[in-house]
């Protein structure tokens, strides 16, 4: 199997849900702001509104990093407004949902359980550039931490603002960073 890391989002087109109304989002939207790509298996489900809830109620501290966040799921976009309109929990999601009815934009980043065709919780960091960075797939009853998210974009993003520098395990802002080399070899 080939890592996607580094690589560039591919091109993609899809109906979303979002304020209110349906509109197209597509690669070229990604474009010159970081990016959280965050898919879940399905709409009116049991793990997934608590994700969109806790990515909604961080959804302020992502939009004040630079980032955009889509949830992305196999679901209609009239699923997502149905869904949006009924739930108090996803009435506070203010970020696209996007509706990957032909599964094609899952399978391409290598999300898509195709016996059930529904996507597995994969959260994806995408550089302005539209490269991959940080990408992590978990089964569907293992529900993701929109904290950790938010560790790993400050991360990435310190990381290419700061290209001699990486970030440790558990790394936060303001904490140290390393800077690789033989120097560094048996210290740690």
């Amino acid at each position: 199997m080939n890592t996607i890391i580094n690589t560039k989002v591919p091109d993609f087109s899809v109906n979303a849900f979002v304020d209110g109304e349906f509109k197209t989002i597509s690669n070229k939207d990604l474009a010159g702001k970081w990016t959280i790509l965050f898919f879940y298996p399905a709409d009116f489900t049991f793990v997934c509104p608590t994700e969109l809830v806790d990515m909604a109620d961080h959804y302020d501290q992502f939009k004040a990093l630079g980032a955009e966040v889509y949830s992305v799921s196999t679901d209609s976009e009239f699923t997502h407004k149905a869904w949006h309109d009924t739930s108090d929990s996803i009435k506070k999601v203010k970020f696209p949902m996007l509706a990957d009815k032909t599964g094609a934009l899952s399978e391409a980043l290598g999300v898509l359980n195709p016996a059930t065709f529904l996507a597995y919780r994969g959260s994806f960091i995408i550089n302005p550039e539209g490269e991959i960075k940080v990408l992590e797939i978990n089964d569907n009853g293992i529900g993701r931490n929109a904290d950790e998210l938010l560790r790993k974009l400050e991360a990435a993003q310190f990381v290419a603002e700061h290209g001699d520098q990486v970030c440790p395990a558990r790394w936060k802002p303001g904490a140290a960073t390393l800077k690789p080399g033989i120097e560094l070899v048996g210290k740690i």
